[in-house]
């Protein structure tokens, strides 16, 4: 786990007159694999699960396996939305066709957006221990989809880690948690997304945003979400109802994701790396592509 040296201390506390979130369904992620034979379980855009609008995938992976993961993910291209990595272990080189390059190590996050066209790889930079981490995909909007791409490079160290008292601390990659922003700059979806870190018997109310579509997921240990509370197991995510706020406590400790995003409820249309409104728009994605105009 990586955290600042001296985190920001808050005051917690369920908000007053918040309405409190509760889980509305769960399920866990599928084994998969994708890039260059890379093993991961699939636990966003899976039939159970196939969206959560603007969510459209959310992938975990993790192992200490070299063979699980040496293979990376080699050159390919994506239109229409916008992908986060997360790393919690590990260490991965991104390069793109605009020029970008960056280093994600532990606790580092990038969070791409593809907007008209980009072609990039994700490749190890390790031939033995832990790779472990997330990669989440978030939809564009109509008006956004064939934007600039845009690549947002985050070290570890620009995370900034909120201690909530009562046995829970949060790293917050995107959106606002008493009072501290993460560094990602937000887009249309105004996505909230953060790791949550409970002890044993540690319980934190966080604030959403009233209109969010949201989602837990648990990668360590097991929690309790929701008022009232439920229990979710590690490898479990449950998707939240409406509200402003959920309760999440542990009694052996966990960790878990928490993200919430503005749905866009526009029609989607996507096949393999692109996210586009109507199938004419996939058809000109793969020729442009083919075309070299990426």
């Amino acid at each position: 786990m990586t955290l600042h040296d001296t985190p920001t201390r808050a005051a917690t506390g369920a908000p007053a007159g918040a309405t409190p979130r509760r889980m509305i369904w769960t399920g866990a992620g599928l084994p998969a694999s994708d890039g260059d034979g890379v093993k991961l379980t699939r636990v966003i855009g899976q039939p159970a699960l196939p969206d959560l609008d603007p969510f459209l995938m959310l992938d975990e992976f993790g192992s200490d396996d070299p063979k699980a993961y040496i293979g990376g993910f080699p050159s390919h291209p994506h239109r229409g939305f916008e992908t986060v990595t997360y790393m919690i272990a590990g260490r991965m080189r991104h390069r793109d066709n605009t020029g970008a390059e960056g280093l994600l190590g532990p606790g580092s996050v990038q969070w791409m957006t593809a907007g008209r066209g980009i072609i990039h790889s994700e490749m190890p930079e390790q031939a033995e221990g832990l790779m472990q981490g997330f990669q989440l995909w978030v939809n564009l909007p109509a008006k956004d989809k064939m934007t600039a791409p845009r690549y947002q490079d985050i070290a570890a160290e620009q995370v900034p880690v909120v201690d909530l008292g009562h046995g829970a601390t949060v790293k917050i990659m995107a959106g606002e948690v008493a009072g501290v922003r993460g560094p990602v700059d937000p887009g249309a979806t105004e996505p909230l997304f953060i790791d949550i870190t409970l002890t044993p018997g540690g319980v934190a109310h966080i604030p959403t945003p009233d209109g969010h579509n949201a989602f837990v997921y648990v990668y360590e240990g097991d929690a309790k979400v929701g008022e009232p509370a439920e229990a979710l197991a590690r490898g479990r995510i449950a998707v939240l109802s409406p509200g402003e706020s959920v309760t999440l406590a542990s009694d052996k400790g966990a960790r878990l994701i928490l993200a919430a995003g503005k749905p866009l409820r526009e029609p989607v249309a996507k096949y393999g790396p692109f996210v586009m409104n109507t199938e004419a728009e996939l058809r000109q994605a793969f020729a442009d592509f083919r075309a070299g105009t990426f």
